[in-house]
């Protein structure tokens, strides 16, 4: 006897502890008490190094196991194809009390040959000094839960000379000289480069002092207070680390609840504090460029960055029906929006879904499955296999799919 297919998976999920992450935020939204650790990230999807489970009566099984079993099935013949048999995205709750590394992804084309190579020179996958763990690129977009402080891009490199200025930093002069004076990528290319290697030295030297004049500045009124106050906190989180000079160069964006910022391929990036939806594509590959005590390459980070200056890519929410807010991206893998449920919406598509409730309570019926219900912190998976969901109750959702049909 052939059993149907489900409709619908509960999803039993991997905290991962990294010591940035909170000790209060997961905890709180998935109802559990505190373990007085960190806990820094709630992943929900099939990636091989902590893929969510799921039981189909036989007891619970990895995600990505099940789909390796039946892809076509699990994830819809147009993704299954396009992505060689793999859920393309990965789903997280991120919860940042210090701050995380600064850090930059390659673009497809760099994964790939960078791969290639490490797997050529037989580096093993699991070496702290290997770079490219698959040949996948890895945009992301983060959506904020609560106030969320980031930094994203090179800024201009007079506003950073500036910045700098009024720091009243000698180690940084003749920096902010270089920042004045080239031209604004080889600016930014000498200064990330020698304060993380050629001069590591002085960028020690110039975190160090650097601590107490972030201070300072952050206890000063004026225009620029609350980035200062951001950059205080990532000295006290990292103190001497030359990844502060690096951050230095970097915009600050302070993101209100149901923002979002997109952080494309080569862009230099880092959280700082806060709570969000996350939303990338399902790749290891990440190149650090301080504030972490593991692995900095130097010359691989000057072969990705980008290091044209640009604004922060917020992105513009768009509302579309049954109370669903999307937040368009320019990724292959994923999409992701907001359902402000109120009582009822229907969700179709042709390609697999996760949807992660963080507010309330709402009931999912995608028939000829059970009602099943969902609270604060619990999510689910909805194989491609099946018609429309309706969802009925009151509650806030995040959903995440693979972009190409038509969202309903």
């Amino acid at each position: 006897m052939t059993l149907p297919r489900p409709t619908a998976d509960p999803l039993a999920n991997v905290i991962r502890p990294y010591a940035w992450g909170s000790t209060t935020a997961i905890a709180r939204l998935t109802g559990r008490p505190p373990t007085g650790e960190p806990q820094a990230e709630l992943w929900m999807g099939a990636h091989p190094g902590a893929p969510s489970r799921i039981d189909r009566g036989s007891g619970p099984e990895p995600l990505d196991a099940v789909i390796a079993r039946d892809p076509r099935g699990e994830l819809g013949r147009r993704v299954a194809d396009r992505f060689d048999g793999r859920l393309p995205f990965l789903l997280k709750v991120l919860a940042a009390e210090r701050a995380l590394s600064v850090q930059v992804h390659p673009s497809t084309a760099q994964a790939e040959a960078g791969y290639a190579a490490e797997e050529a020179a037989g580096i093993p996958p699991d070496a702290p000094h290997r770079i490219y763990r698959d040949p996948h690129h890895k945009p992301e977009l983060i959506c904020a839960l609560d106030e969320f402080d980031a930094l994203c891009g090179f800024r201009e490199p007079a506003g950073t000379a500036d910045l700098m200025e009024a720091l009243d930093v000698p180690a940084l002069a003749p920096w902010i000289h270089t920042l004045r004076t080239a031209d604004p990528r080889t600016a930014l290319r000498t200064v990330l480069t020698e304060a993380l290697g050629a001069d590591r030295a002085r960028g020690e030297g110039a975190a160090a002092a650097l601590a107490p004049a972030l201070e300072r500045a952050a206890a000063t009124p004026g225009p620029s207070v609350d980035t200062f106050a951001a950059y205080a906190a990532v000295s006290r989180d990292y103190p001497g680390d030359p990844g502060l000079v690096a951050a230095l160069l970097l915009n600050h964006v302070r993101l209100r609840p149901g923002q979002a910022i997109h952080l494309g391929a080569r862009v230099p990036h880092a959280y700082l504090r806060g709570t969000g939806v996350e939303i990338m594509a399902n790749s290891d590959n990440v190149l650090r460029c301080g504030l972490t005590p593991k692995h900095v390459d130097v010359r691989a980070l000057a072969e990705v960055v980008d290091f044209r200056p640009a604004a922060p890519a917020l992105v513009s929410a768009v509302p579309g029906g049954g109370g669903e807010t999307h937040y368009p991206a320019s990724a292959a893998e994923f999409a992701l929006s907001r359902i402000d449920l109120t009582d009822l919406a229907t969700i179709a598509d042709d390609g697999p879904q996760i949807l992660l409730c963080t507010e309330g309570a709402a009931v999912l019926l995608r028939p000829p499955g059970r009602p099943l219900p969902l609270g604060r912190g619990d999510s689910v998976f909805l194989p491609a296999a099946g018609g429309p969901a309706h969802l009925t109750g009151t509650a806030t959702l995040y959903r995440a799919r693979v972009p190409g049909h038509p969202a309903a």
